[in-house]
């Protein structure tokens, strides 16, 4: 399959949705809007959203349904990356290639346009009209907002930044370093292509193996990131190289070195493609997403 198309048409679809989910720019507040919108419209790949949906349709989901549930994750991601960048954390001065958040709305609004984002998608989650003919059962959508509270909150991605934080400047061994990539970025990865497959309604055996798929695309993920960081370019990602040896952060390259790194995420990409041996065509976006995953450049 063309993956690249792939995700191209399913990143539209997203954003479309997005669109009309959102208030617009100019309503009231609308520097918070436009906070919001610079953030969230600044070229993401939308990946957490397109595993979702992946996951939804290689488990017989049909509908545009899967959306609201593809936005909300999107919008927890962008909400983390506006906080990352904020100077109490990672102080960043650009994210993809435009001026952070703070950079343009001042902190305040950052961290406002975060916290809205968050909420937003909570709310978004929870009106049945946007999902009801998705879904009559109410307690699946409850089950499927348990699971992405945990993957996006205290046993997740706020747990795996807390760390990431503190490990700042140490030496860290290999255990710590693998909670902070799993919690910090996997968690919710984890949680994107659990959610897809719970509301096609997929068995438990079939729930099993896109879990161990997405534990493994999670971990390869992040791994790229650190690459990247070391020897991308800069005009690619859209922000500075190197930031994280500047400001002693614990990554897989400056543990293990750049080839072992390499290593360690091919791997685990062969690893979730075979978590998926027993499914059939359906679920060849996924496997060429895990593959996408270390072949980037950005």
């Amino acid at each position: 399959m063309d993956i690249k198309r792939y995700l191209r048409e399913k990143k539209e679809a997203v954003d479309a949705a997005l669109e009309r989910y959102l208030p617009r720019e100019r309503e009231f507040p609308a520097t918070l809007h436009r906070a919001i919108r610079h953030s969230l419209f600044n070229g993401g790949k939308r990946i957490r959203p397109i595993l979702s949906i992946a996951s939804f349709e290689a488990f017989g989901g049909k509908g545009d349904g899967i959306l609201p549930f593809a936005c909300a994750l999107e919008m927890i991601h962008t909400y983390s990356l506006i906080h990352d960048d904020l100077p109490a954390i990672d102080n960043d001065d650009y994210r993809r290639g435009k001026p952070t958040c703070h950079k343009v709305f001042g902190e305040a609004i950052g961290i406002l346009a975060g916290d809205g984002l968050l909420t937003e998608a909570f709310k978004l989650m929870t009106s049945s009209h946007l999902h009801e003919m998705l879904c009559h059962d109410q307690r699946l959508v409850v089950d499927i907002i348990h699971e992405v509270s945990k993957a996006a909150g205290l046993e997740g991605m706020i747990g795996g930044q807390v760390i990431d934080i503190e490990s700042e400047g140490k030496e860290v061994d290999f255990s710590t370093l693998q909670y902070i990539h799993t919690h910090k970025t996997g968690a919710l990865i984890v949680a994107s292509v659990r959610v897809g497959a719970k509301l096609a309604l997929a068995d438990e055996e079939s729930l099993k193996a896109v879990t161990c798929y997405g534990e493994r695309i999670g971990l390869a993920f992040q791994i790229a990131d650190d690459i990247l960081n070391v020897e991308g370019k800069a005009a690619l990602l859209g922000k500075r190289t190197g930031s994280d040896l500047s400001k002693g952060k614990a990554t897989y390259p400056s543990l293990l070195g750049l080839e072992q790194s390499r290593r360690s995420a091919e791997e685990l990409v062969n690893s979730a493609v075979e978590a998926l041996a027993q499914f059939g065509p359906e679920a060849d976006p996924l496997r060429e997403i895990a593959r996408f995953v270390t072949a980037r450049e950005y």
